[in-house]
Protein backbone atom coordinates (compact mmCIF):
# COMPACT_ATOMS: atom_id res chain seq x y z
CA UNK A 1 0.00 0.00 0.00
CA UNK A 2 2.45 2.22 0.41
CA UNK A 3 4.50 1.95 -2.90
CA UNK A 4 3.70 4.83 -5.66
CA UNK A 5 0.67 3.28 -7.72
CA UNK A 6 2.40 3.45 -10.90
CA UNK A 7 4.95 1.14 -9.74
CA UNK A 8 2.93 -1.47 -8.64
CA UNK A 9 1.02 -0.69 -12.15
CA UNK A 10 4.08 -1.26 -13.87
CA UNK A 11 4.82 -4.02 -12.27
CA UNK A 12 1.57 -5.70 -12.33
CA UNK A 13 1.21 -5.20 -16.18
CA UNK A 14 4.95 -6.90 -17.06
CA UNK A 15 4.21 -10.00 -14.88
CA UNK A 16 0.78 -10.33 -16.24
CA UNK A 17 2.32 -9.85 -20.35
CA UNK A 18 4.34 -12.99 -19.38
CA UNK A 19 1.56 -14.82 -18.14
CA UNK A 20 -1.55 -14.03 -19.99
CA UNK A 21 -2.88 -11.35 -22.05
CA UNK A 22 -4.78 -8.40 -20.06
CA UNK A 23 -8.18 -7.15 -20.74
CA UNK A 24 -8.25 -4.26 -22.56
CA UNK A 25 -6.68 -0.89 -20.88
CA UNK A 26 -6.21 -2.60 -17.75
CA UNK A 27 -5.08 0.00 -15.30
CA UNK A 28 -5.38 -1.17 -12.17
CA UNK A 29 -2.83 -3.69 -9.62
CA UNK A 30 -4.37 -7.36 -10.30
CA UNK A 31 -2.86 -10.15 -8.09
CA UNK A 32 -3.34 -13.22 -11.23
CA UNK A 33 -2.83 -16.97 -10.02
CA UNK A 34 -2.75 -19.64 -12.51
CA UNK A 35 -6.43 -21.27 -12.96
CA UNK A 36 -8.15 -18.41 -10.83
CA UNK A 37 -9.69 -15.50 -12.10
CA UNK A 38 -8.58 -11.98 -11.97
CA UNK A 39 -8.81 -10.23 -8.36
CA UNK A 40 -9.51 -6.59 -9.29
CA UNK A 41 -7.28 -4.63 -5.75
CA UNK A 42 -9.19 -1.05 -4.45
CA UNK A 43 -7.86 0.77 -6.92
CA UNK A 44 -10.27 1.64 -9.99
CA UNK A 45 -10.27 5.09 -11.58
CA UNK A 46 -13.40 6.13 -12.99
CA UNK A 47 -14.21 8.66 -15.66
CA UNK A 48 -17.87 10.40 -15.27
CA UNK A 49 -18.64 12.07 -18.39
CA UNK A 50 -21.77 14.74 -18.00
CA UNK A 51 -21.79 17.61 -15.61
CA UNK A 52 -25.59 17.06 -14.48
CA UNK A 53 -27.04 15.97 -11.17
CA UNK A 54 -27.14 12.59 -12.35
CA UNK A 55 -23.46 12.28 -13.05
CA UNK A 56 -22.26 13.52 -9.34
CA UNK A 57 -24.67 11.19 -7.74
CA UNK A 58 -23.39 8.17 -9.88
CA UNK A 59 -19.27 10.12 -8.68
CA UNK A 60 -20.51 9.41 -5.50
CA UNK A 61 -21.67 5.83 -5.57
CA UNK A 62 -19.07 4.76 -7.53
CA UNK A 63 -16.24 6.42 -5.17
CA UNK A 64 -17.90 4.87 -2.19
CA UNK A 65 -17.48 1.64 -3.89
CA UNK A 66 -14.33 -0.80 -2.37
CA UNK A 67 -13.11 -1.37 -5.97
CA UNK A 68 -12.78 2.28 -6.97
CA UNK A 69 -9.90 4.84 -5.75
CA UNK A 70 -10.38 8.01 -8.12
CA UNK A 71 -13.11 9.67 -9.50
CA UNK A 72 -12.91 12.05 -12.45
CA UNK A 73 -15.90 14.36 -13.59
CA UNK A 74 -15.91 15.32 -17.29
CA UNK A 75 -16.50 18.22 -17.01
CA UNK A 76 -18.34 17.61 -13.39
CA UNK A 77 -19.49 20.68 -11.52
CA UNK A 78 -18.92 22.16 -8.25
CA UNK A 79 -20.16 19.18 -6.32
CA UNK A 80 -17.14 17.12 -7.96
CA UNK A 81 -14.02 19.27 -7.07
CA UNK A 82 -13.42 17.24 -4.19
CA UNK A 83 -14.71 14.24 -2.47
CA UNK A 84 -17.34 14.54 0.97
CA UNK A 85 -16.47 14.31 4.53
CA UNK A 86 -16.89 10.34 4.77
CA UNK A 87 -14.88 9.65 1.25
CA UNK A 88 -12.30 12.53 2.36
CA UNK A 89 -9.36 9.19 1.93
CA UNK A 90 -10.67 8.81 -1.98
CA UNK A 91 -9.83 11.08 -4.46
CA UNK A 92 -12.67 12.94 -6.41
CA UNK A 93 -11.92 15.92 -9.11
CA UNK A 94 -12.69 17.31 -11.99
CA UNK A 95 -11.25 17.65 -15.23
CA UNK A 96 -12.12 19.73 -18.83
CA UNK A 97 -11.65 18.59 -22.64
CA UNK A 98 -12.67 15.83 -24.62
CA UNK A 99 -13.11 12.78 -22.66
CA UNK A 100 -11.57 9.78 -25.15
CA UNK A 101 -8.37 12.18 -24.91
CA UNK A 102 -8.46 12.66 -20.72
CA UNK A 103 -9.75 8.88 -20.43
CA UNK A 104 -6.05 8.19 -22.26
CA UNK A 105 -4.23 10.40 -20.31
CA UNK A 106 -5.03 9.19 -17.36
CA UNK A 107 -5.36 5.78 -17.76
CA UNK A 108 -8.57 5.59 -16.28
CA UNK A 109 -10.20 1.73 -15.85
CA UNK A 110 -13.30 2.43 -16.97
CA UNK A 111 -15.94 5.42 -18.29
CA UNK A 112 -19.02 5.83 -17.22
CA UNK A 113 -21.24 8.29 -19.85
CA UNK A 114 -24.07 10.29 -18.14
CA UNK A 115 -26.07 12.00 -20.87
CA UNK A 116 -28.18 11.07 -23.94
CA UNK A 117 -26.25 13.63 -26.52
CA UNK A 118 -22.71 12.11 -26.31
CA UNK A 119 -24.08 8.37 -26.20
CA UNK A 120 -26.25 8.56 -29.43
CA UNK A 121 -23.15 10.40 -31.42
CA UNK A 122 -20.98 7.81 -30.75
CA UNK A 123 -18.61 8.32 -27.91
CA UNK A 124 -18.95 5.00 -26.54
CA UNK A 125 -17.90 3.71 -29.93
CA UNK A 126 -14.52 5.83 -30.15
CA UNK A 127 -13.87 4.69 -26.05
CA UNK A 128 -14.33 1.17 -27.21
CA UNK A 129 -12.27 1.33 -29.95
CA UNK A 130 -9.68 2.77 -27.68
CA UNK A 131 -9.49 -0.45 -25.87
CA UNK A 132 -11.19 1.33 -22.98
CA UNK A 133 -13.96 -0.23 -21.02
CA UNK A 134 -16.99 1.94 -21.06
CA UNK A 135 -20.45 1.95 -19.63
CA UNK A 136 -23.03 2.95 -22.22
CA UNK A 137 -24.06 2.21 -25.33
CA UNK A 138 -23.10 2.26 -28.74
CA UNK A 139 -24.57 4.56 -31.63
CA UNK A 140 -26.27 1.99 -32.98
CA UNK A 141 -27.91 0.90 -29.66
CA UNK A 142 -28.76 4.32 -28.13
CA UNK A 143 -31.14 4.53 -31.34
CA UNK A 144 -33.56 3.28 -29.09
CA UNK A 145 -33.59 6.94 -27.60
CA UNK A 146 -32.43 9.11 -30.51
CA UNK A 147 -35.54 8.26 -32.44
CA UNK A 148 -38.79 7.55 -30.47
CA UNK A 149 -39.93 5.38 -34.72
CA UNK A 150 -37.03 3.70 -34.13
CA UNK A 151 -38.03 2.69 -30.71
CA UNK A 152 -41.59 2.17 -31.57
CA UNK A 153 -41.10 -0.17 -34.67
CA UNK A 154 -38.36 -1.93 -32.40
CA UNK A 155 -40.92 -2.68 -29.52
CA UNK A 156 -43.31 -3.78 -32.51
CA UNK A 157 -40.52 -6.37 -33.58
CA UNK A 158 -39.81 -7.91 -30.25
CA UNK A 159 -43.47 -8.18 -28.73
CA UNK A 160 -43.18 -5.62 -26.27
CA UNK A 161 -46.50 -3.54 -25.85
CA UNK A 162 -46.10 0.15 -26.45
CA UNK A 163 -49.29 2.59 -26.89
CA UNK A 164 -50.54 2.51 -30.43
CA UNK A 165 -48.28 5.34 -32.98
CA UNK A 166 -48.20 6.55 -36.15
CA UNK A 167 -45.27 7.74 -37.40
CA UNK A 168 -45.38 11.07 -39.85
CA UNK A 169 -43.01 12.40 -42.31
CA UNK A 170 -44.56 14.72 -43.82
CA UNK A 171 -47.40 17.65 -43.29
CA UNK A 172 -49.24 15.93 -46.48
CA UNK A 173 -49.66 12.69 -44.19
CA UNK A 174 -50.54 14.71 -40.90
CA UNK A 175 -54.58 15.15 -41.44
CA UNK A 176 -55.11 11.26 -42.55
CA UNK A 177 -52.91 9.93 -39.49
CA UNK A 178 -54.49 11.96 -36.88
CA UNK A 179 -58.07 11.10 -38.76
CA UNK A 180 -57.15 7.43 -37.06
CA UNK A 181 -57.25 8.47 -33.50
CA UNK A 182 -60.53 9.25 -31.66
CA UNK A 183 -59.10 11.36 -28.84
CA UNK A 184 -56.20 13.99 -29.28
CA UNK A 185 -53.10 11.97 -29.72
CA UNK A 186 -49.99 13.34 -27.92
CA UNK A 187 -47.53 14.65 -30.24
CA UNK A 188 -43.50 13.28 -30.11
CA UNK A 189 -40.66 14.94 -31.77
CA UNK A 190 -38.69 11.91 -33.38
CA UNK A 191 -34.98 13.21 -32.42
CA UNK A 192 -33.50 14.68 -29.38
CA UNK A 193 -35.27 17.81 -28.00
CA UNK A 194 -33.39 17.72 -24.27
CA UNK A 195 -36.49 16.35 -22.97
CA UNK A 196 -39.00 18.93 -24.54
CA UNK A 197 -40.08 17.07 -27.84
CA UNK A 198 -43.41 16.21 -26.20
CA UNK A 199 -47.03 17.84 -26.63
CA UNK A 200 -49.60 16.31 -24.63
CA UNK A 201 -52.43 17.61 -26.55
CA UNK A 202 -55.80 18.30 -25.63
CA UNK A 203 -57.55 18.97 -29.10
CA UNK A 204 -56.99 17.49 -32.50
CA UNK A 205 -56.28 20.92 -33.71
CA UNK A 206 -53.50 21.83 -31.10
CA UNK A 207 -51.61 18.03 -32.07
CA UNK A 208 -51.70 19.08 -35.72
CA UNK A 209 -50.51 23.04 -34.99
CA UNK A 210 -48.09 21.46 -32.56
CA UNK A 211 -46.97 17.96 -35.14
CA UNK A 212 -47.08 20.84 -38.25
CA UNK A 213 -44.12 23.08 -35.92
CA UNK A 214 -42.31 19.52 -36.01
CA UNK A 215 -42.58 18.37 -39.64
CA UNK A 216 -41.54 22.21 -40.48
CA UNK A 217 -38.61 22.52 -38.63
CA UNK A 218 -40.08 25.24 -36.73
CA UNK A 219 -40.06 23.84 -33.57
CA UNK A 220 -36.81 21.16 -32.72
CA UNK A 221 -35.14 21.76 -36.28
CA UNK A 222 -34.01 18.65 -37.34
CA UNK A 223 -35.21 16.22 -34.69
CA UNK A 224 -38.57 17.55 -35.14
CA UNK A 225 -39.17 16.34 -39.11
CA UNK A 226 -40.17 13.11 -38.33
CA UNK A 227 -43.36 12.95 -35.70
CA UNK A 228 -44.47 10.07 -33.65
CA UNK A 229 -48.41 10.42 -33.27
CA UNK A 230 -49.05 8.29 -30.33
CA UNK A 231 -52.32 7.45 -27.89
CA UNK A 232 -52.98 9.48 -24.49
CA UNK A 233 -52.76 6.82 -21.92
CA UNK A 234 -53.70 7.54 -18.59
CA UNK A 235 -52.36 6.80 -15.57
CA UNK A 236 -49.71 6.79 -13.10
CA UNK A 237 -46.06 7.34 -14.52
CA UNK A 238 -43.22 5.25 -13.45
CA UNK A 239 -39.43 4.88 -14.02
CA UNK A 240 -37.87 1.54 -14.43
CA UNK A 241 -33.76 0.86 -15.18
CA UNK A 242 -31.85 -1.90 -15.58
CA UNK A 243 -27.81 -2.02 -15.60
CA UNK A 244 -27.38 -4.19 -18.75
CA UNK A 245 -24.13 -6.07 -20.19
CA UNK A 246 -25.28 -6.95 -23.68
CA UNK A 247 -27.07 -10.11 -22.60
CA UNK A 248 -28.53 -9.65 -18.82
CA UNK A 249 -30.21 -6.97 -17.09
CA UNK A 250 -30.54 -6.34 -13.48
CA UNK A 251 -33.16 -4.81 -12.66
CA UNK A 252 -33.08 -1.04 -9.60
CA UNK A 253 -36.37 -0.46 -7.58
CA UNK A 254 -39.19 1.15 -9.74
CA UNK A 255 -39.17 5.32 -9.03
CA UNK A 256 -41.38 8.14 -9.56
CA UNK A 257 -40.67 11.50 -10.69
CA UNK A 258 -42.23 14.67 -10.09
CA UNK A 259 -42.39 16.73 -13.27
CA UNK A 260 -44.67 19.73 -12.80
CA UNK A 261 -42.84 22.55 -11.31
CA UNK A 262 -45.50 23.39 -8.52
CA UNK A 263 -47.22 21.55 -5.86
CA UNK A 264 -50.18 18.94 -7.16
CA UNK A 265 -48.51 18.56 -10.13
CA UNK A 266 -49.45 22.17 -11.44
CA UNK A 267 -47.54 24.26 -13.76
CA UNK A 268 -45.43 23.88 -16.85
CA UNK A 269 -43.18 20.53 -16.88
CA UNK A 270 -40.15 20.48 -15.93
CA UNK A 271 -36.66 18.37 -16.00
CA UNK A 272 -38.10 16.63 -12.56
CA UNK A 273 -38.36 18.46 -9.55
CA UNK A 274 -37.70 15.35 -7.50
CA UNK A 275 -38.53 11.61 -6.94
CA UNK A 276 -38.50 8.59 -4.67
CA UNK A 277 -38.05 4.97 -5.04
CA UNK A 278 -38.84 2.53 -4.40
CA UNK A 279 -42.47 3.50 -5.69
CA UNK A 280 -45.77 1.11 -4.62
CA UNK A 281 -47.31 2.08 -8.22
CA UNK A 282 -45.55 -1.00 -9.46
CA UNK A 283 -46.67 -3.99 -7.33
CA UNK A 284 -43.31 -6.90 -6.96
CA UNK A 285 -45.06 -8.77 -9.31
CA UNK A 286 -45.63 -6.26 -12.07
CA UNK A 287 -41.74 -5.18 -11.27
CA UNK A 288 -40.99 -9.03 -11.86
CA UNK A 289 -43.05 -8.95 -15.44
CA UNK A 290 -41.76 -6.23 -16.95
CA UNK A 291 -38.22 -7.74 -15.89
CA UNK A 292 -39.30 -10.81 -18.01
CA UNK A 293 -41.01 -9.30 -20.50
CA UNK A 294 -39.99 -5.85 -21.27
CA UNK A 295 -36.52 -5.60 -20.09
CA UNK A 296 -34.81 -8.45 -20.73
CA UNK A 297 -36.72 -9.01 -23.80
CA UNK A 298 -35.18 -5.34 -24.82
CA UNK A 299 -31.47 -6.54 -24.27
CA UNK A 300 -32.06 -10.09 -25.83
CA UNK A 301 -33.61 -8.03 -28.87
CA UNK A 302 -30.85 -5.58 -29.60
CA UNK A 303 -28.48 -8.30 -29.21
CA UNK A 304 -30.29 -10.77 -31.96
CA UNK A 305 -30.08 -7.36 -34.06
CA UNK A 306 -27.09 -6.84 -33.78
CA UNK A 307 -26.56 -3.95 -31.80
CA UNK A 308 -26.03 -5.18 -28.11
CA UNK A 309 -26.99 -3.04 -25.30
CA UNK A 310 -24.24 -2.03 -22.32
CA UNK A 311 -25.43 0.17 -20.18
CA UNK A 312 -28.22 1.88 -17.98
CA UNK A 313 -31.81 0.67 -19.60
CA UNK A 314 -34.35 3.63 -18.48
CA UNK A 315 -37.80 2.77 -18.87
CA UNK A 316 -40.90 5.49 -18.62
CA UNK A 317 -44.41 3.42 -18.58
CA UNK A 318 -47.76 4.05 -17.89
CA UNK A 319 -49.78 2.01 -15.14
CA UNK A 320 -52.69 2.43 -15.57
CA UNK A 321 -56.07 1.92 -13.31
CA UNK A 322 -56.28 -1.84 -14.15
CA UNK A 323 -52.58 -2.17 -13.26
CA UNK A 324 -51.28 -2.60 -16.66
CA UNK A 325 -48.10 -1.11 -17.21
CA UNK A 326 -47.19 0.36 -21.07
CA UNK A 327 -44.32 1.32 -21.98
CA UNK A 328 -43.98 5.18 -23.22
CA UNK A 329 -40.48 5.25 -24.21
CA UNK A 330 -36.91 4.09 -23.83
CA UNK A 331 -33.85 6.26 -22.54
CA UNK A 332 -30.40 5.23 -22.66
CA UNK A 333 -28.88 6.28 -19.42
CA UNK A 334 -29.77 7.17 -15.98
CA UNK A 335 -32.56 9.73 -15.14
CA UNK A 336 -31.77 12.53 -13.69
CA UNK A 337 -33.54 12.92 -10.97
CA UNK A 338 -33.75 9.34 -10.79
CA UNK A 339 -30.59 8.46 -10.18
CA UNK A 340 -30.17 10.49 -7.29
CA UNK A 341 -32.17 7.94 -5.38
CA UNK A 342 -31.81 4.92 -6.78
CA UNK A 343 -28.14 5.00 -5.90
CA UNK A 344 -28.91 5.42 -2.12
CA UNK A 345 -30.86 1.94 -2.38
CA UNK A 346 -29.08 0.22 -4.38
CA UNK A 347 -26.55 -1.82 -2.00
CA UNK A 348 -23.21 -3.41 -2.51
CA UNK A 349 -19.98 -2.73 -4.88
CA UNK A 350 -21.44 -0.08 -7.52
CA UNK A 351 -18.15 0.16 -9.29
CA UNK A 352 -17.34 -3.78 -9.51
CA UNK A 353 -21.00 -4.21 -10.87
CA UNK A 354 -20.78 -1.24 -13.25
CA UNK A 355 -16.97 -2.58 -14.27
CA UNK A 356 -18.32 -6.14 -14.69
CA UNK A 357 -21.53 -5.05 -17.10
CA UNK A 358 -19.11 -2.75 -19.45
CA UNK A 359 -17.37 -5.89 -19.95
CA UNK A 360 -19.64 -7.69 -20.47
CA UNK A 361 -19.82 -9.82 -17.40
CA UNK A 362 -22.56 -8.73 -14.79
CA UNK A 363 -22.29 -10.95 -11.71
CA UNK A 364 -25.07 -12.09 -9.77
CA UNK A 365 -24.73 -10.79 -6.42
CA UNK A 366 -22.54 -7.64 -6.30
CA UNK A 367 -25.34 -5.73 -6.36
CA UNK A 368 -28.43 -5.88 -3.84
CA UNK A 369 -31.71 -3.95 -3.46
CA UNK A 370 -32.29 -2.27 0.02
CA UNK A 371 -35.48 -2.39 2.20
CA UNK A 372 -34.95 1.22 2.30
CA UNK A 373 -36.17 4.40 0.62
CA UNK A 374 -34.83 7.44 -0.43
CA UNK A 375 -36.45 10.42 -1.20
CA UNK A 376 -34.71 13.53 -3.67
CA UNK A 377 -36.47 17.45 -3.59
CA UNK A 378 -34.96 19.08 -6.54
CA UNK A 379 -34.02 23.17 -5.67
CA UNK A 380 -34.44 24.94 -8.71
CA UNK A 381 -33.16 28.67 -9.67
CA UNK A 382 -35.74 31.38 -9.77
CA UNK A 383 -37.86 31.78 -13.30
CA UNK A 384 -37.35 28.43 -13.53
CA UNK A 385 -38.03 26.59 -15.97
CA UNK A 386 -38.10 29.50 -18.04
CA UNK A 387 -35.31 32.15 -18.01
CA UNK A 388 -33.27 31.18 -15.06
CA UNK A 389 -31.70 33.66 -12.82
CA UNK A 390 -27.90 32.84 -12.30
CA UNK A 391 -25.13 33.75 -10.34
CA UNK A 392 -26.54 33.46 -6.83
CA UNK A 393 -24.72 32.38 -3.82
CA UNK A 394 -25.39 29.12 -1.77
CA UNK A 395 -25.28 28.99 1.62
CA UNK A 396 -26.03 25.72 3.96
CA UNK A 397 -24.71 22.52 1.83
CA UNK A 398 -22.53 21.84 4.33
CA UNK A 399 -24.69 22.07 7.20
CA UNK A 400 -26.86 20.13 5.44
CA UNK A 401 -25.11 17.54 4.52
CA UNK A 402 -23.95 16.72 7.84
CA UNK A 403 -27.91 15.36 8.97
CA UNK A 404 -28.14 11.89 8.77
CA UNK A 405 -28.67 10.05 6.10
CA UNK A 406 -28.42 13.07 3.62
CA UNK A 407 -26.52 13.45 0.50
CA UNK A 408 -26.57 17.17 -1.36
CA UNK A 409 -26.29 16.64 -5.54
CA UNK A 410 -25.04 19.63 -7.22
CA UNK A 411 -26.44 20.24 -10.63
CA UNK A 412 -26.48 23.83 -11.83
CA UNK A 413 -23.63 25.07 -9.90
CA UNK A 414 -20.49 26.90 -10.11
CA UNK A 415 -17.25 28.19 -7.58
CA UNK A 416 -16.29 31.35 -8.24
CA UNK A 417 -14.21 33.24 -5.82
CA UNK A 418 -14.42 30.99 -3.11
CA UNK A 419 -18.72 31.09 -3.04
CA UNK A 420 -20.82 28.28 -4.24
CA UNK A 421 -23.32 30.13 -6.67
CA UNK A 422 -26.15 29.09 -9.21
CA UNK A 423 -25.53 27.88 -12.63
CA UNK A 424 -28.12 26.49 -14.19
CA UNK A 425 -32.54 26.02 -14.05
CA UNK A 426 -32.31 23.14 -11.70
CA UNK A 427 -29.26 23.49 -8.84
CA UNK A 428 -29.34 20.87 -6.43
CA UNK A 429 -31.02 17.76 -5.63
CA UNK A 430 -31.09 17.16 -1.89
CA UNK A 431 -31.71 13.98 -0.76
CA UNK A 432 -32.16 11.26 1.90
CA UNK A 433 -32.31 7.72 2.28
CA UNK A 434 -34.19 6.04 5.66
CA UNK A 435 -35.92 3.30 6.71
CA UNK A 436 -39.19 4.30 5.57
CA UNK A 437 -40.44 6.92 3.06
CA UNK A 438 -41.80 9.09 5.87
CA UNK A 439 -38.31 8.95 6.93
CA UNK A 440 -36.44 9.73 3.86
CA UNK A 441 -39.01 12.83 2.74
CA UNK A 442 -38.72 13.83 6.94
CA UNK A 443 -34.51 13.77 6.08
CA UNK A 444 -34.61 15.87 2.88
CA UNK A 445 -37.01 18.21 3.80
CA UNK A 446 -35.12 19.03 7.08
CA UNK A 447 -31.65 19.42 4.89
CA UNK A 448 -33.63 21.57 2.48
CA UNK A 449 -34.33 24.22 5.06
CA UNK A 450 -30.68 24.33 5.83
CA UNK A 451 -30.14 25.67 2.06
CA UNK A 452 -30.57 28.98 1.22
CA UNK A 453 -30.24 30.85 -2.36
CA UNK A 454 -32.15 33.93 -3.61
CA UNK A 455 -35.54 32.50 -5.68
CA UNK A 456 -35.10 29.30 -4.22
CA UNK A 457 -38.01 27.24 -5.58
CA UNK A 458 -38.80 23.17 -4.52
CA UNK A 459 -42.09 21.21 -4.09
CA UNK A 460 -43.56 20.40 -0.56
CA UNK A 461 -45.42 16.83 -1.70
CA UNK A 462 -42.37 14.69 -3.27
CA UNK A 463 -43.46 11.25 -3.09
CA UNK A 464 -47.01 12.37 -1.88
CA UNK A 465 -48.89 9.38 -4.09
CA UNK A 466 -47.31 7.04 -1.61
CA UNK A 467 -47.48 8.99 1.32
CA UNK A 468 -51.09 9.14 0.97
Amino acid sequence: RARPRSSVRRRSRAALRSRCEPPPCLATHLDYEVGQEFRMSQSRKILVVGSGGREHALALRLLASDSVSEVIGCPGNAGMDKPPADLAHKILRTRSGEPLAIAREEGVDLVVIGPEVPLTEGLADRIRAAGIPVFGPSAEAARLEGSKAFMKEFCVRQGIRVARGVIVSSPTELDAALATFPNAPVVKADGLCAGKGVVVAETHEEARAAALAMLTGESFGQAGTTVVLEERIWGEEASVHALCDGERAFVLPVAQDHKRIFDGDQGPNTGGMGTYAPAPVVKPELLAQLQRDVMTRVVAGMAAEGRPFIGALFGGFMVTPEGEAIVLEFNVRFGDPETQVLTLVADGDFGEAIYGAARGQLSDGVLTVSQDHALCVVLAAEGYPGQVAQGDEIRGVEEAEGLPGVRVFHAGTERRDGKLLTKGGRVLGVSARGATLAEARDRAYAAVERIEFRGRQFRTDIGYRALR
